[in-house]
C-alpha cells in the first residue's frame, strides 16, 4: 500500500526582473541619497545635525559618534579621515556594499538570498562594537575617538 504524496505548491510564473530588482535598487537609491546629503551638508560645521544624546548627557562617545563625519570623509575620498572619525562605520559601509552586491546578483539570477548568521557571529560583532566603544572612551584609545 502506497501513501499519497502531496506534490507541494506548483511553481508560479517567474517574477519579472524589474520586480526582483525593485528592493535592492530602492535600497541603494535611499542609501545613495543619504550619503549625497551628508556629502553635501558638512557635519564638521555645527548646527547641521543633532548632537549625540549620550555624548551631550554623559560626555561618552557611543559606537555611532563620528559616523556622519566618517560618511562625509568617505564620500569625499578621504579614507584616513573617515577611519579616524569612526572606523566601525567604515567597516559597516564596506560590509553593506558586499551584502548589497550579493543581494543584487541573487535578484538578477532569481535566487533567494539567505543571510543567516549563527549566534556566535552576532555575539562576536556585539563584542567588537562594545570593545570599540569602551576603548575609544579611555585615554589610551583616544586615537579611536572622533
Amino acid at each position: 500500500m502506497t501513501s499519497p504524496v502531496s506534490p507541494g505548491p506548483a511553481p508560479g510564473p517567474p517574477v519579472p526582473l524589474v520586480r526582483r530588482l525593485a528592493a535592492p535598487l530602492g535600497t541603494i537609491t535611499a542609501v545613495a541619497a543619504a550619503f549625497a546629503y551628508v556629502g553635501t551638508v558638512d557635519p564638521h560645521e555645527p548646527g547641521h545635525y543633532p548632537v549625540c544624546p549620550l555624548l551631550s548627557l554623559s560626555g561618552l562617545f557611543c559606537p555611532g559618534c563620528g559616523g556622519l563625519r566618517s560618511a562625509h570623509s568617505f564620500i569625499h575620498g578621504d579614507l584616513p579621515a573617515a577611519l579616524g572619525a569612526n572606523a566601525v562605520a567604515v567597516v559597516g559601509y564596506l560590509v553593506f556594499a558586499v551584502v548589497w552586491t550579493v543581494w543584487l546578483i541573487h535578484a538578477v539570477r532569481d535566487r533567494p538570498v539567505k543571510l543567516a548568521l549563527r549566534p556566535v557571529w552576532w555575539w562576536s560583532i556585539g563584542t567588537v562594537v562594545l570593545l570599540f566603544t569602551v576603548i575609544r572612551n579611555l585615554p589610551f584609545g583616544s586615537v579611536l575617538a572622533p
